[in-house]
């Protein structure tokens, strides 16, 4: 299986009993401890980040965009089919 090229170091401490359980879990999922933990962070660094996008509004913005949140929707078959996608950094993965 070939996958990224892995070319930056990050290194970690961890108390015995976190890792104990990084390992237990990591070894449940088939992963190496490596994997696991680099899929758990990437994954908590994307929701961070999703979580965090910010846009200003001025007091006429923000009223349209709360009319238009409240409003009935338009297509709402094309919502479903937009919820549907696969994030792109889930994409090509199983």
């Amino acid at each position: 299986m070939s996958g990224p090229v892995r070319d930056t170091v990050i290194n970690l401490r961890a108390d015995t009993k976190r890792r104990s359980l990084i390992d237990r879990a990591a070894s449940l999922v088939g992963k190496s401890r490596t994997e696991f933990v680099l899929e758990a962070a990437a994954e908590k660094a994307q929701q961070v980040l999703l979580d965090q996008t910010l846009f200003v509004l001025d007091a006429a913005g923000f009223a349209r965009f709360s009319q238009l949140l409240d409003a009935p929707l338009a297509k709402p078959a094309a919502l479903k089919r937009l919820l549907a996608l696969r994030a792109p950094w889930e994409r090509g993965s199983k």
